[in-house]
């Protein structure tokens, strides 16, 4: 979401979600009083679907008992936030496990962009990642690079050109003039790049915990699980490059 991400809530049942795929077409009009030709645009849809994503965890009686904290809101608060982390992963590298969503990494359409060595990209070749977007009509919203750690650590310390004293990655986390982010989801040697509002986190309700102190209730544990429907789309594939 920091990364310009629209989240989609309150969602009931399948959505489709309209895109242009294809403009009109404008004609030179040849005789006075003419008339051009008809065109009409082409319009698609993204098709989103709730998939469920889950955990959940069994509290002892004694740690109940001896928390100094609210064991449950303690529990939720987690869950919340590995969730999360769970839904970022597949809207980036997702689609290889069955259920869950289709991401960037795997995705048809994406532009992508191979490294001549890989985890160390060249200035050229950084620049590269952004051209494909270009070249396909969609450099324009909130466009950043995305990094996992030790690729951004590496930009850190690759000249542009030799002898330079000029860094890949710049000051103020940019890289090519645009805003760089970096995230332990990515896998080391790939990165992204793109107009991150193209891509659609869509949430059908909120998460939904159960307490169930019933399962295994002759030895006083309590089970609490959380489940929450989610999927992640992108409206225009041909607005990001995957660069690895």
């Amino acid at each position: 979401e920091s990364l310009g991400a629209r989240m989609l809530t309150g969602l009931v049942g399948d959505v489709s979600i309209p895109k242009h795929t294809a403009a009109g077409t404008a004609y030179w009009i040849t005789t006075e009083g003419g008339a051009p030709t008809e065109s009409q645009q082409t319009l698609g849809q993204v098709r989103i679907n709730p998939k469920t994503v889950g955990a959940y965890t069994d509290l002892t009686r004694q740690f109940m008992m001896q928390s100094s904290i609210d064991a449950e809101a303690f529990v939720r608060g987690d869950f919340a936030s590995i969730m999360g982390l769970k839904v970022d992963a597949a809207g980036i590298s997702g689609g290889s496990v069955s259920g869950e969503p289709q991401g960037l990494k795997t995705l048809t359409g994406v532009n992508s962009k191979s490294f001549g060595s890989a985890g160390a990209p060249t200035w050229g070749e950084i620049v590269d990642m952004e051209t494909k977007v270009d070249t396909s009509n969609a450099l324009l919203g909130s466009l950043a690079y995305l990094f996992s750690p030790q690729l951004a650590g590496k930009l850190k310390t690759t000249e542009k050109a030799s002898s330079t004293g000029q860094f890949i990655w710049e000051s103020g986390n940019t890289v090519n003039g645009y805003r760089a982010l970096r995230t332990s989801q990515v896998s080391a040697n790939d990165c992204y790049f793109g107009n991150w509002a193209e891509m659609l986190i869509a949430m059908w309700g909120g998460m939904d915990v159960t307490v169930d102190p019933y399962t295994a209730s002759t030895s006083g544990t309590t089970r609490i699980v959380a489940l929450q429907s989610v999927d992640v789309a992108f409206r225009h594939p041909e607005a990001f490059t995957y660069g690895a």
